[in-house]
């Protein structure tokens, strides 16, 4: 039998993936790999890796989940080694859970390997600490895309209640609504708030504001972006260390390009 490697190729800066990652990567004779994976990272394969692209878009799919298994099952039975390069962490929403259980009820050889997460790779790039003594003591990663109906408001209630920090993955889309619960929910409307779009590369920009204003440049924001909702992003005007190429505070006239 083959083997497979779950691999988490970290946030978008190809230096951040882990050393293990990175053998894996050379040693293998397929590499499916997602939309948000530094290709960089490609050209540590073996020239007679066969490279396959099965990146997901909001608009776009280029494969199914489906249809990802069913090659990871297919070419591990070849006795192929097998690299699942996934941006960020394989099991912090990236399907990392689905796969490895997929490859366990086929009886096949897997590996999984942490990477870094855009969750807290994109606010330290930004200059915002996820936790400090001051400001925070606890932090949630949270998925912007939840379900409808009374258990969307349950859930939303519940993370207006709960962590200092919240770190929130494919919610710009639905960034107006999230501000809108959070405050009647109870965080006060004047939370600070950062957008932090590409994280980690050198597209990164930053847009900072407030639960309640941050909305007036909502249709300026684009995917992928990371969104920091706490009292650490105040932090960022003292810690700010990476060059962007653009570095804004909220401004109603703000373009984001």
């Amino acid at each position: 039998m083959g083997k497979v490697y779950l691999v988490g190729a970290g946030p978008g800066d190809p230096e951040l993936i882990t050393l293990k990652g990175l053998k894996a990567i050379q040693q293998s004779d397929i590499i499916l790999y997602d939309r948000l994976v530094n290709e960089e990272l490609l050209g540590y394969a073996s020239k007679n890796a066969e490279l396959i692209y099965c990146g997901k878009s909001p608009e776009h799919h280029s494969l199914t989940q489906d249809n990802i298994n069913k090659l990871l099952c297919a070419y591990a039975k070849e006795d192929k080694i097998v690299t699942r390069l996934k941006g960020g962490d394989p099991f912090i929403f990236g399907r990392g859970g689905e796969e490895a259980m997929v490859l366990r009820e086929n009886g096949l050889i897997f590996e999984i390997i942490p990477g870094i997460t855009s969750g807290s790779a994109a606010p330290t790039y930004a200059g915002i600490p996820l936790t400090h003594r001051d400001y925070s003591s606890s932090v949630s990663f949270v998925s912007g895309v939840s379900k409808t109906g009374e258990e969307h408001e349950r859930y939303w209630e519940h993370l207006a209640k709960s962590s200092d920090t919240l770190c929130i993955y494919m919610g710009v889309k639905s960034l107006p609504e999230i501000c809108e619960r959070l405050i009647r929910y109870g965080r006060h409307s004047t939370t600070p708030i950062a957008v932090i779009h590409w994280g980690t590369t050198e597209m990164q920009q930053t847009v900072t504001g407030t639960l309640e204003d941050i909305t007036h440049v909502t249709e300026k924001l684009k995917n992928p972006s990371m969104i920091i909702i706490g009292e650490v992003v105040r932090l960022r005007d003292e810690i700010q260390w990476f060059n962007e190429e653009t570095i804004e505070h909220f401004n109603p006239e703000v373009v984001i390009g």
